[in-house]
């Protein structure tokens, strides 16, 4: 016997549709103006990351916020300016010739006693023919990227809009805080204030400790490749420096970079020293530079930083995984004042347990 077939109805209420349509027009408004978005969230980073140094300025001089924030940002843009002039080329030509001679280079390692075994496999040849394409390609993106003038207004607009948003920020960061402090409560006020100061904190040091422990990093491993005879010294600094830059994964890629390079240019003892060099300084980094530097501003643990580089390194590439630290730095914070009051409640509850079965 056949059953009959049965009518499903099917109702969606007309606020369901509208905040439907809502989410999707702004998902797609978001996708069709990304590239401001972006532009703006770096803008309000970078205020982030001047904001201690101008209250520090601010508090020494007596200027005020304004004439401090312009004196802090333009600057630190002159001098950024200036130091690009003089070292950008230079730096930018050795990190060239390092990769034009890098086919030359795996050539020479597949060659040498150490290795010769490598030099018939597929995997040899892998390197080899990745070598020669990054040999090829990235030396003429870079230059065409120095060189060229048709995108030199499109990135001083960039620079010029980072610049200003940033300054802007900073200007009516006071003007912010008050506006957020009026809609609170005294105590919450209070509350998120705090916060408020801590990711700025968070942020800033991390941002000026990571230069200073990036430039640290290439000045200790450009400067043994030096000393151990390496031409191509400068070049292995500004790897090694940038790669730092990188959390937890960027020191062990800049070693796997120096090292063969050592190993082919003045053989195995060459290599051997600028390994334990490497491993050394690693060790001085996790256990002394960092901890001084960063303080507990960036306290979160390893994989919490491995997740946040891999999710913003996919979503915003280099410059996501390079920011990754201060944001999960400061959505750490987040996370820990919401849950401030939780916390302190089951503490209790556990610290009256033992007395409560006794």
């Amino acid at each position: 016997m056949r059953v009959p077939a049965q009518a499903v109805e099917l109702r969606i209420r007309l606020s369901t549709l509208i905040v439907t349509a809502a989410v999707v027009l702004a998902i797609a408004a978001l996708l069709a103006i990304r590239t401001a978005v972006l532009l703006v969230a770096f803008g309000v980073f970078l205020a982030l990351v001047f904001d201690r140094p101008v209250r520090f300025v601010q508090r020494r001089t007596g200027w005020g916020r304004g004439i401090t924030s312009a004196v802090v940002v333009l600057g630190s843009a002159v001098v950024v300016t200036v130091l690009a002039l003089l070292l950008l080329v230079p730096l930018v030509t050795a990190v060239i010739d390092f990769l034009k001679d890098l086919p030359q280079l795996v050539s020479d390692l597949q060659e040498s006693d150490e290795l010769s075994w490598a030099g018939d496999s597929g995997a040899a040849g892998n390197v080899q023919e990745g070598s020669q394409n990054l040999a090829a390609s990235v030396p003429d993106a870079v230059g065409a990227f120095l060189g060229v003038a048709g995108n030199a207004f499109s990135a001083g607009i960039a620079i010029f809009s980072l610049l200003f948003l940033a300054l802007f920020l900073l200007v009516d960061m006071p003007r912010l805080r008050g506006a957020v402090a009026s809609v609170l409560m005294p105590a919450d006020s209070a509350r998120w204030l705090r916060v408020w100061d801590a990711v700025t904190e968070s942020v800033s040091r991390w941002a000026f400790g990571a230069i200073a422990i990036a430039v640290i990093a290439g000045t200790v491993q450009g400067g043994t490749a030096a000393l151990l005879g390496s031409s191509y010294a400068l070049a292995l600094g500004v790897i090694a420096g940038l790669l730092d830059l990188i959390p937890t994964v960027g020191a062990t890629i800049a070693g796997c970079i120096l090292v063969p390079t050592l190993l082919a240019e003045e053989g195995l003892t060459a290599a051997l020293i600028m390994l334990v060099v490497i491993l050394v300084y690693q060790q001085v980094e996790n256990n002394l530079l960092s901890p001084t530097i960063y303080g507990k501003a960036v306290d979160i643990s390893g994989f919490f930083i491995m997740l946040s580089v891999t999710l913003l390194g996919a979503l915003l590439g280099v410059l996501g995984a390079l920011v990754a630290v201060p944001v999960a730095a400061s959505v750490q914070i987040v996370v820990r004042e919401v849950t401030a009051e939780r916390r302190a409640r089951i503490a209790a509850a556990q610290a009256e347990t033992p007395s409560a079965a006794a």
